[in-house]
């Protein structure tokens, strides 16, 4: 009887629907719910309905720019996450060594250092279940260690000079997630670097405290590295150009077709008044575009790098009942002189413009500044606000400063240790061993910059565990080139290791050119 009442209601919603459709869009919907039911109940086999709506969902999705999207809970949750500010765990860091997990550091007040958990712990059980040796997978193991603030996690830890496990049992904690990668001043010289990684709820107060630390120290000018910055919040980035431009100052403003026109404008806060010049790379996108477009439009600083991602479209979240969302493009955001900083993809074809950095490299784009701004014609050409400055719109920031792509400063040896986790490896060994005694004996990152070396002994034995899997130097100089490169970057990994990134970007930074550029611009006094 059930299956007779629907089928009439189908028969008579067809016959009715024309009469009933207000307008082609009703019509449109009446017709995906239609499809929906007849698929659901006459199809020859039985169907996941929520399965197919999600497919409907992304099917339509698809066809629109390449910033609209769908995710379920589980992505949605992953995709959210680091924009939050904090997750829930036991608060470490970790690297694997082989199939083992190895301890980094546990955060500062966390749960794991509150119970005693230390720096080269290697943790074998998670709750008596064994995840070293057999080869599960890092998410996995994340998801074994995280659950909700207050539950307790039984962790077995093999550590150096105890035979047997030790046993820790961990209330998990919230555990901040912090954008901020780096802040140091600039050796021999009163320049400030901030770098972060996006722009999550926490990125604001991060970025000014490191700010006014580096005040504190002297600092008197300011580069801000915005290097592989993938945005986030919009908010965010308008908060921190607050802190940098005149009161009333235009950051950005979003135009939509169904969404009012809207303006962010600087509180002028005067956080720092000094000079600036930010740092762009092809990577850089989003709110890290706002922020260095206002920067630059505002006549505020320079910008040094090379073109920017190009993502200029506002995105809304819309949650739905069961926890995933559709991130739906609402809107365009300009810059102040009114650039629209979205570069240019076609409707439903989100794999060429996944392919754009490619194609920019195959052009040569990222190694030439001519072929950089060959794309833009002249009716794409704005004006700063204060000094009148040419600026160029078309997709991205074009910097006024270029920093080409330096594609030999590795060498293709190197790039196979670095890829095949040879380079990783060598360095978990050796802070595993020499960890304690390191400690004792560098105590600031000035002095370990200007005097430690990366043993010999370490390279060679990494150059010989690759030799054995034929991962060889074609002739003496490559040899050479990648020995000389390894070290340092082994140095710099060591610094991350004794002290935090901050202190490996302090010491990998002494060879980016980018940097060096800032600082030349800048002046060092």
């Amino acid at each position: 009887m059930k299956r007779i009442a629907t089928i009439l209601l189908l028969v008579l919603t067809c016959k009715w629907a024309p009469i009933l459709a207000q307008n082609d869009q009703e019509a449109a919907l009446r017709k995906l719910m239609m499809a929906t039911v007849l698929t659901n109940q006459f199809y020859v086999d039985t169907v996941n309905t929520n399965k197919l709506i999600e497919d409907a969902i992304n099917g339509m999705l698809s066809k629109l720019d390449p910033h609209s999207q769908y995710s379920t809970p589980k992505e949605t949750k992953a995709f959210t996450e680091p924009l939050s500010g904090s997750f829930e765990g036991i608060g470490v860091q970790f690297n694997m060594l082989e199939d083992t997990l190895v301890i980094i550091q546990p955060v500062s007040k966390g749960p794991s250092e509150k119970v005693g958990i230390l720096a080269g712990d290697r943790i074998l059980t998670v709750n008596d279940t064994t995840i070293s040796g057999v080869k599960m997978s890092r998410e996995d193991i994340m998801q074994r260690l995280r659950g909700k603030k207050g539950t307790t996690v039984k962790l077995g830890i093999k550590r150096e000079g105890i035979k047997d496990l030790v046993y820790f049992h961990v209330v998990r904690d919230k555990i901040p997630l912090n954008t901020l990668d780096a802040a140091f001043i600039i050796p021999n010289t009163h320049i400030g670097l901030v770098r972060f990684s996006s722009f999550g709820a926490k990125t604001h107060e991060e970025v000014t405290t490191a700010i006014r630390k580096l005040k504190e120290q002297g600092m008197t000018k300011l580069i801000i590295d915005l290097q592989q910055n993938g945005g986030g919040l919009l908010n965010i980035a308008a908060e921190l150009a607050s802190e940098l431009l005149a009161a009333g100052d235009l950051v950005v403003y979003t135009k939509g077709r169904a969404v009012p026109y809207q303006e962010y404008r600087s509180q002028g806060r005067h956080l720092f008044d000094g000079p600036i010049v930010v740092l762009v790379d092809e990577y850089t996108a989003s709110a890290a575009e706002i922020l260095s477009g206002a920067i630059q439009d505002q006549d505020r600083g320079l910008v040094v790098g090379r073109r920017s991602f190009g993502k200029g479209l506002v995105q809304r979240p819309i949650d739905l009942p069961d926890g995933s969302m559709i991130r739906l493009t609402i809107a365009h955001y300009y810059t102040p002189s009114g650039r629209c900083v979205q570069k240019p993809y076609e409707m439903g074809n989100k794999e060429a413009y996944n392919k754009d950095v490619i194609n920019r490299y195959n052009s040569g784009e990222l190694t030439n500044v001519d072929s950089m701004k060959a794309h833009v014609p002249d009716s794409l050409q704005f004006k700063t606000l204060r000094k009148g400055r040419t600026v160029y719109g078309g997709g991205g920031i074009i910097p006024d400063y270029f920093v080409p792509l330096d594609t030999t400063l590795y060498t293709p040896l190197y790039r196979e240790l670095s890829a095949k986790s040879y380079l990783i490896n060598a360095n978990l060994r050796y802070m595993d061993k020499n960890r304690k005694h390191l400690a004792k004996q560098w105590t600031d990152i000035a002095t370990f910059s200007n005097k430690y070396e990366t043993p010999d002994e370490v390279v060679e034995k990494m150059l010989a565990d690759a030799a054995k899997k034929d991962i060889q130097p074609k002739n003496e100089e490559e040899r050479k080139k990648t020995i000389e490169q390894v070290k340092f970057t082994l140095k710099a990994l060591a610094a991350r290791d004794l002290w935090d990134m901050s202190e490996y970007f302090y010491i990998i930074y002494q060879n980016n050119e980018m940097v060096k550029k800032a600082v030349e611009l800048l002046g060092k006094d």
